[in-house]
């Protein structure tokens, strides 16, 4: 998942990598050979953060990993299908709180 920036004159990226979008760009500088047990996983990139969403707010895999029941990932796409719903839960509760609700309110 991805969200543009607001426009600007600097040559930052065009668009902000979040949730599973980020987690695939993660994965694809990561050294894991599939089929992978959770702990291989653990191993490489339990301690890389991922934002979660365009606020930026971040988990690590491992802190992902831990909310699931999956202990095997036949493929990259598995492991990705696996914590889709972990960080969609996460985004839509950090987009739910009253801050955030204050936030999008100010166009800034």
């Amino acid at each position: 998942m991805g969200v543009r920036p607001p426009a600007d004159d600097n040559d930052d990226p065009d668009v902000i990598e979040f949730g599973i979008a980020a987690l695939d760009a993660a994965l694809s500088d990561a050294d894991i050979e599939y089929p992978a047990d959770e702990r291989e996983v653990r191993e490489r990139v339990g301690h890389v953060e991922v934002p979660y969403d365009a606020a930026g707010h971040t988990t690590t895999v491992g802190e992902a990993l831990d909310e699931i029941d999956l202990g095997r990932f036949e493929n990259e796409q598995a492991l990705l299908n696996a914590l889709h719903p972990v960080f969609e839960r996460k985004r839509e509760a950090t987009g739910n709180s009253i801050l955030s609700q204050l936030r999008s309110l100010v166009p800034f």
